[in-house]
């Protein structure tokens, strides 16, 4: 994300009055509210319906999951690319490519497919 981006969101949010509102604690339940009602557009739908159906709506509520995150990383002071750096590297260890490639197994449960 630009910084450009994250001030757009700050302005929209200072605009309003609304980072009194936006504390840790809030913004992950608005993350997980915002989740839910994305997985909602799937509920008792195959995939490719909600896709090619409602994607305006697929936008909408995975934008509102990205804001909260964002504005979420900026209130914790959080560089957003080096997080995600730190994380892809942590799940490139516990998902080597010659063990997980083309499986849908958890990390943990991996090494027993070697055998």
């Amino acid at each position: 994300m630009t910084k450009e981006t994250m001030d757009k969101v700050n302005k929209f949010r200072d605009d309003r009055n609304w980072r009194q509102y936006h504390n840790e604690k809030d913004l992950a339940i608005s993350i997980s509210l915002e989740a839910s009602e994305l997985l909602e557009l799937f509920q008792w739908k195959k995939s490719d319906e909600v896709v090619s159906k409602k994607p305006t709506e697929l936008k909408e509520e995975l934008a509102d999951v990205l804001i909260y995150s964002y504005m979420m990383a900026d209130n914790l002071g959080l560089d957003i690319d080096e997080i995600m750096d730190e994380k892809l590297k942590k799940d490139s260890a516990k998902y080597p490519v010659d063990q997980s490639y083309g499986k849908n197994l958890k990390y943990n449960e991996l090494k027993d497919t070697d055998k």
